[in-house]
C-alpha cells in the first residue's frame, strides 16, 4: 500500500496530431506523408525529441507519473489532410481512450489542421475526445502559435496553450506546462477557465516575437501576468493565414485560476492592441536578385541560407519552385548553391537513370498553380530514401522524411536536392543527410521563413527572400469563401469582445 507521504501516481494519456493545413494547396495530404508512431516507439521518440510531445512525456516521468501511449503523427505543412485518414486516426485515438481510466489527456496539436472535409479537425477531435471521456478527465492540449483557435476547441479542452516564440524555441516548455496544469488539476489546486478575444486580421508580415509589435504584445502579456497570479497563462495566437475557416483572426487566450474578470480584460486588450498596430505588421524583403547580389559581392556572409518566402513548407506550399534556381543560373558569377524543389517524376527519373548519369529534366513547377517546370541538365550524384533525423533545436531529434530523393549537380555549382514529398528543409540534416556539403556553398534555399534560422545558427547568415508562390501572403491573390479579415477585406472598427469558455462559462 502506497504511504500517504507520497503523491498519488497519475496515468497520463498521452499524444499528438501535427499538421498545418493549407487549405488553397491542391496537395492532399494521406497517410503516406505522416510520420507515425504508437506504444514504445512513441515514448522513446518523444524522449529524444524537442517536441511540445517530447516535453510532455519527459515531465511526466520525471515527476515520477506514468505517460501511458496513444498514438502520434506527424507530418511537414501542405495541403487538407484526407479526411477519411483523419476520421481513422480518430477513432483510434478515442478508442484509447475509452479503453480504460486514464488520470488525464495530454496532447500535442498544431492548432491548423483541416481535411477535405473538415476546416477545424482539432475542434472536431477534441470535442469527440470530451464526449467519450466524460467531464471529470482532464484533457491538456499544447499548440503551435500559429494555431486557429476555436470555440470548439476551447470548450472541449481544460488547458490549451501555445508555445510563446516564432521561431518556436520554447515547443518542449509547452508541453510541460501542459503537464504542470493537468497535475494541479488532479491535485484540486488549479480549477482552469479559459477566455479568448479576437482581432478580425492575420499579420501581413513582422511575425518574428523577439523583434517589433509581437515582442511588444508578448512583454505586454508577461507584466500583466506579472500583476496577476490569478491568470496562470496567456498565449498570443498569430493564426495560420490560409485557413479558410469563419472567425479567422488573432487572437489572445486567457487561462484563469477559478476567475474570469481579470481575463477578460487582459484578453480584450492584447486582442484590441492587434488591430491598433495592424498597419505596423510589414515585412521588408529582398528580391532574389538582391540576395544573389549579396552572396556574390560579399563572401564573409557565405553560405547565405535563403529564405524562399513565397514557397515555405513550413507554410503549407508544395515546396515545387525554381524561381531562385532559374535566377542563379542565369547570372555569370559562378555562384555555387544548394536547392531543394519537390518533384516526385524527377526522382524517379534520376533514380532509373542512376548515380552518375547525366541526364536532362523538367524540374519543379507541377504542383503550385501557375509555375511551369525549369529544363536542366545535369549529373545524378546520388539518389536516397530522404529519411533523416532533425537535428535541431527546432523539433531535433524528430525522425523524418523527404520521401525518395536525387541529388543533381548542374553546372558543376548548382546542387538540385530533388525530394518525393514537401520536407522539413528548415532543418540542415535535410542536405547533410543526402550528401550535399554545406560548407562549400555560397548559398543554401530552405522553404522556410523563421525557424530555418534557429537550426541553422553557426551555418550560415539568414537572408529573407520575397518569391512567389503561396506560402506567402499577398492580397487578391486567393479567394477566400468563409474567411473574412483585414486585410484581405474591408474591415471597419470591429468589436473585440471576450467570450469565457467550457467550465468558466459558470463562473463569467
Amino acid at each position: 500500500m502506497r504511504s500517504a507521504t507520497f503523491p498519488k501516481t497519475r496515468r497520463i494519456l498521452v499524444g499528438c496530431v501535427f499538421h498545418e493545413s493549407h487549405g488553397f494547396s491542391p496537395h492532399i495530404t494521406g497517410a503516406d506523408q505522416f510520420e507515425i508512431d504508437r506504444g514504445m516507439t512513441l515514448l522513446m521518440q518523444a524522449r529524444q525529441s524537442d517536441t511540445t510531445l517530447g516535453g510532455m512525456v519527459r515531465k511526466t516521468e520525471a515527476l515520477g507519473h506514468e505517460a501511458i501511449p496513444a498514438i502520434s503523427i506527424s507530418a511537414p505543412p501542405s495541403g487538407r489532410v484526407d479526411h477519411g485518414f483523419y476520421a481513422r486516426i480518430r477513432i483510434e485515438l478515442i478508442e484509447l481512450a475509452r479503453r480504460e481510466r486514464y488520470d488525464a489527456i495530454a496532447l500535442e496539436l498544431h492548432g491548423a489542421m483541416g481535411t477535405t472535409e473538415l476546416a477545424d479537425a482539432e475542434g472536431d477531435l477534441l470535442s469527440d475526445l470530451r464526449k467519450a471521456v466524460g467531464p471529470n478527465v482532464p484533457i491538456g492540449v499544447g499548440l503551435d502559435l500559429h494555431a486557429h483557435v476555436t470555440p470548439a476547441m476551447l470548450d472541449a479542452a481544460d488547458i490549451c496553450i501555445a508555445c510563446k516564440e516564432n521561431p518556436h524555441s520554447d515547443v518542449v516548455e509547452c508541453g510541460e506546462r501542459v503537464i504542470e496544469g493537468l497535475l494541479a488539476m488532479l491535485d484540486g489546486t488549479f480549477k482552469p477557465t479559459i477566455t479568448m478575444a479576437k482581432a478580425p486580421m492575420i499579420l501581413p508580415g513582422a511575425a518574428e516575437t523577439a523583434i517589433g509589435p509581437l515582442a511588444e504584445l508578448h512583454a505586454r502579456a508577461r507584466s500583466i501576468q506579472g500583476v496577476h497570479p490569478e491568470i496562470w497563462d496567456i498565449s498570443i495566437y498569430n493564426v495560420f493565414r490560409y485557413l479558410d475557416d469563419e472567425d479567422i483572426g488573432q487572437a489572445a487566450v486567457v487561462i484563469s485560476n477559478g476567475t474570469t474578470e481579470s481575463a477578460i480584460s487582459a484578453a480584450e486588450e492584447l486582442a484590441s492592441q492587434f488591430w491598433a498596430w495592424r498597419e505596423r505588421f510589414r515585412d521588408d524583403l529582398l528580391t532574389i536578385d538582391q540576395v544573389l547580389d549579396v552572396a556574390a559581392k560579399d563572401p564573409q556572409g557565405r553560405p547565405y541560407i535563403l529564405a524562399d518566402m513565397g514557397d515555405r513548407v513550413l507554410a503549407g506550399a508544395p515546396g515545387d519552385s525554381t524561381a531562385i534556381l532559374m535566377h542563379a543560373l542565369s547570372r555569370g558569377d559562378e555562384l555555387r548553391g544548394a536547392i531543394p524543389v519537390t518533384d516526385p517524376a524527377s526522382v524517379e527519373a534520376a533514380t532509373v537513370a542512376g548515380a552518375g548519369a547525366r541526364i536532362t529534366l523538367d524540374v519543379g513547377g507541377r504542383l503550385t498553380p501557375g509555375f511551369r517546370p525549369l529544363r536542366i541538365t545535369g549529373r545524378v550524384l546520388a539518389v536516397g530514401d530522404g529519411r533523416f533525423v532533425m537535428a535541431g533545436p527546432f523539433r531535433g531529434g524528430e525522425e523524418t522524411s523527404l520521401g525518395r530523393t536525387a541529388v543533381l549537380l548542374v553546372e558543376d555549382r548548382m546542387c538540385i536536392l530533388l525530394t518525393s514529398k514537401p520536407g522539413f528543409t528548415h532543418d540542415p540534416a535535410a542536405f547533410t543527410s543526402q550528401g550535399i556539403d554545406l560548407a562549400a556553398q555560397d548559398f543554401v534555399v530552405v522553404k522556410s521563413g523563421y525557424h530555418f534560422k534557429m537550426n541553422f545558427a553557426g551555418i550560415g547568415t539568414p537572408l529573407s527572400v520575397a518569391t512567389p508562390g503561396i506560402g506567402y501572403y499577398t492580397r487578391g491573390q486567393l479567394s477566400w469563401q468563409k474567411a473574412r479579415f483585414w486585410p484581405e477585406h474591408d474591415i471597419s472598427a470591429p468589436r473585440i469582445e471576450a467570450i469565457v469558455h467550457g467550465r468558466g462559462k459558470d463562473i463569467a
